[in-house]
């Protein structure tokens, strides 16, 4: 059984439990984070705040791994740019509802999957 709420949430699949590297300290960071699936499989995701420590970690080194369920991959991020970071933004809210409206705020990211070696 996953050891905290985030976790849990991503082990039902509700978000994905993002691991990045720490921009100061080099070190793997969790955090739970909601998405939604693209048709080409990658994840839009975006920060509730400029100072989100996972989306600002993903500016310094866009490498990371997500795990929905039992499924565990690795992305690389892609920051999001108008117009598409407005439809990303506003798919978040449709998926997560209110507590949501505040993503407009941070960055948004795609994150797309690298191909297993």
């Amino acid at each position: 059984m996953p050891d905290n709420y985030g976790e849990q949430l991503a082990a039902w699949g509700k978000v994905v439990m993002l691991e990045t590297t720490g921009r100061v300290s080099g070190r793997s960071v969790r955090g739970a984070v909601g998405f939604v699936v693209e048709p080409d499989g990658s994840l839009l995701v975006a920060a509730g705040s400029p100072s989100a420590h996972w989306a600002a970690n993903l500016l310094a080194d866009p490498t990371c791994h997500g795990t929905i369920g039992t499924a565990r991959r690795a992305y690389r991020a892609e920051e999001i740019k108008a117009p598409d970071r407005a439809r990303a933004i506003a798919e978040l809210i449709l998926k997560y509802g209110t507590p949501a409206e505040r993503l407009g705020a941070g960055p948004a990211f795609r994150l797309r999957p690298v191909p297993s070696s």
